[in-house]
């Protein structure tokens, strides 16, 4: 088995780049939608108090109207009781969290029910910001990345060397590749991304 000569690298790094424009990007699995989550958790309370300010900051500035608009008419309603008042609470919940996403450029896909699976990821963050430490968090975070990274490393090690005839060995390698340096760029770019959406 030999390594790609010099010669066939520009194939490599074109098929890499080519193969990187195919793939989708995977988007982080969102809380925000769930009955349960922080955005319909605050609609609530603003519904119970009557006061839209402990929800407004979930939206934009620019979605302020709309909102004020859906929490005025949701109290309306909601004073009819009974079914109508559970519709009343439901449209402003939907309303809301629909506005949010907006926010963070996103699809909305309906309100989410509770109780779901989210991974580790997000219920540790939510765990860091209520005890007001990071270290658990961190420590989930780098295990993820260095386990992200044995493992792509590992299968860049066992397919880099091949015939150049081996065709199927070469794409081999070219997938390893272009994981590993997905990985490396999309780690590296949410490490040293802005803190906002």
């Amino acid at each position: 088995m030999t390594r790609p000569s010099v010669r066939r690298l520009p194939i490599i790094i074109i098929s890499s780049l080519l193969l990187a424009a195919a793939l989708p990007m995977r988007r982080a699995e969102a809380h925000c939608d769930g009955v349960d989550g922080p955005v319909a958790s605050a609609g609530k309370r603003a519904l119970e108090a009557g006061n839209l300010d402990l929800a407004r900051i979930w939206v934009k500035a620019d979605s302020e109207a709309e909102l004020a608009a859906a929490f005025t008419r949701s109290l309306e309603v909601r004073k009819l009781g009974g079914s109508a008042q559970e519709l009343a609470e439901r449209w402003f919940l939907e309303t809301l969290v629909r506005l949010h996403r907006a926010g963070e450029g996103e699809p909305y896909t309906g309100l989410q029910p509770a109780g779901r699976d989210l991974g580790p990821a997000i219920p540790a963050a939510d765990r860091a910001i209520a005890t007001a430490s990071p270290k658990q968090l961190e420590k989930l975070l780098l295990h993820a990345v260095k386990h992200g990274l044995e493992q792509r490393f590992a299968r860049i090690t066992a397919t880099r060397r091949y015939a150049a005839a081996d065709v199927a060995a070469g794409r081999a390698f070219v997938e390893a590749y272009v994981s590993l340096l997905h990985f490396a760029e999309h780690v590296h770019a949410t490490a040293g991304a802005h803190a906002g959406h």
